[in-house]
């Protein structure tokens, strides 16, 4: 038995304040939120409801797991 793996790579918009979260294993999986924790429990619900509205075909017995990726690019202010 295998395992379906939904690899989900986010990064934080300092601007608009939030996580975003793009994949491209599953088409139109798009997302934000104001912690990594909070998007993370958001893929949660959201991964499972375009399985379903993809149609993508899992065994009920294969598991399925949310592989995220995420990245933060900011400065870092130095004391001179």
């Amino acid at each position: 038995m295998g395992k379906k793996v939904i690899a989900v790579q986010a990064f934080w918009d300092a601007e608009a304040k939030v996580w975003v979260a793009t994949s491209e294993d599953l088409p139109g999986l798009v997302t934000e939120a104001d912690t990594a924790e909070k998007l993370s429990e958001k893929l949660k619900v959201i991964i499972p409801e375009l399985i379903e509205l993809n149609q993508v075909q899992l065994s009920s017995t294969e598991p399925l797991f949310l592989d995220l990726t995420s990245h933060l690019h900011e400065p870092i202010t130095m004391a001179c």
